[in-house]
């Protein structure tokens, strides 16, 4: 069985319409397109962010959205983590206390703590605040804090995004090794093809209108 099936329409009130469909399997499945092509739409649908005016969203065998059936289940109950292109890590909670808030949050028996600080390289971080990290940095907490929460799925919007050759290849490592190590299947986007073509197992394309 597909990890992710996604068939969905969706309009914006500016006239945006998407209609897209696409199956996600194991490993790393990435939704390249142009900006404005309604790839970041696509996982707040599948997050629970947004609604679909029809279609249906399954991961693995449960139903996370079905216009026909109506059901629709609360972003809290899909048991999804999602990695923001801005971070969004809160800036007044140390590092620790952000993947802490991760971690309480989880729906079922996630990672450890000090299993997600090892991989992920963390320890000389847990105690300053967000405010002081770089980029590459806060994407390693804020994939921590997402790993802490116990997903079946991990979104990642435009991961390698701004970012030179040097660090991407960084972060690019950080994210192979993560999703390899807990065994989770994620959903990326991006707007460049070649920056996330090592990373990506599956390549679909997207062309919104």
């Amino acid at each position: 069985m597909s990890v992710l099936r996604f068939d969905c329409r969706f309009r914006y009130a500016s006239g945006f319409a998407l209609d897209f469909a696409f199956v996600a399997e194991r490993g790393v499945t990435a939704i390249v397109g142009p900006s404005g092509s309604g790839k970041t739409t696509v996982l707040n649908l599948i997050a629970g962010l947004l609604t679909p005016v029809e279609g249906m969203i399954e991961l693995g065998e449960t139903r996370l959205f079905d216009a026909t059936s109506a059901i629709n289940l609360p972003p809290e109950r899909r048991e999804i983590g999602y990695i923001f292109q801005d971070y969004q890590l809160f800036p007044h909670l140390t590092v620790e206390q952000n993947l802490r808030y991760g971690q309480r949050r989880a729906s079922h028996a996630p990672a450890s703590f000090e299993h997600v600080i090892e991989v992920l390289e963390l320890d000389a971080l847990v105690k300053r605040a967000p405010v002081s990290l770089s980029g590459g940095e806060k994407q390693r907490v804020a994939l921590g804090r997402a790993l802490l929460r116990g997903p079946r799925l991990l979104l990642l919007d435009e991961p390698l995004n701004a970012v030179d050759a040097r660090l991407r290849q960084t972060i690019g490592e950080f994210l192979a090794r993560a999703i390899a190590e807990f065994k989770i299947p994620a959903v990326l986007v991006s707007h460049d093809q070649e920056s996330i073509a090592a990373l990506a197992d599956a390549i679909v394309p997207i062309d919104g209108r």
